[in-house]
């Protein structure tokens, strides 16, 4: 899966099928360990050096393994609604409330690091609630990355903002930033308003 290639889930059906699956991700090995697997084999080497290109272990520092820069929601007629994250200090991004045009089609783009090893089977999970009732859920399956001191790109197909009168309101989101492995590397949580105008 590339950078740009996205495919949304359902949770629900995501978690339904895990379990009748019974499936369990293999043992994850660290990136120096990959580099010194089969070191011998000159063709292997090639192809390993193809998908994780010149990049030096990086091991024992503070810096988590993948950081979530920037989320953006990316539209057609209307300027960028950017959110930027401190790592560290999400409070403010929950007070903050982003408006949205009823109706209005959007993508979702996230800047996101990989910093030491190998992320596998990423996933941008997001749960919506309205007046503390959960109504909506989704998984954008984002990939596995490597290592590199470049920001990676995620973009969600293009969806829907809600309309019609009974849709519009504030909106309450959580989104999660996992994978294969069930390591949370981010939760944030931020609010939505959906209006009949932009400048309502």
């Amino acid at each position: 899966m590339t950078e740009q290639e996205a495919v949304a889930h359902d949770l629900e059906d995501d978690d339904e099928l895990d379990g009748n699956l019974n499936y369990k991700p293999p043992p994850q090995k660290s990136l120096q360990e990959i580099q010194e697997l089969d070191k011998d084999d000159e063709s292997l080497a090639k192809y390993k050096k193809s998908l994780l290109g010149e990049v030096p272990v990086v091991t024992g520092t503070a810096l988590p393994n993948s950081v979530i820069v920037k989320q953006h929601r990316v539209f057609q007629e209307r300027s960028v609604i950017s959110m930027s994250f401190v790592i560290g200090d999400l409070t403010n991004l929950k007070k903050e409330t982003f408006a949205l045009k009823e109706g209005v089609e959007y993508r979702v783009k996230i800047h996101f690091k990989v910093n030491k090893e190998i992320v596998s089977g990423l996933k941008y999970v997001q749960h919506t609630y309205r007046a503390g009732v959960k109504v909506a859920k989704a998984t954008f399956m984002v990939g596995s990355y490597g290592p590199r001191p470049e920001d990676y790109e995620f973009l969600t197909p293009i969806e829907e903002a809600p309309k019609g009168m009974l849709a519009r309101g504030t909106y309450h989101n959580k989104s999660f930033f996992t994978d294969d492995d069930n390591h949370n590397h981010l939760t944030w949580e931020w609010n939505l308003s959906i209006r009949k105008e932009w400048n309502e």
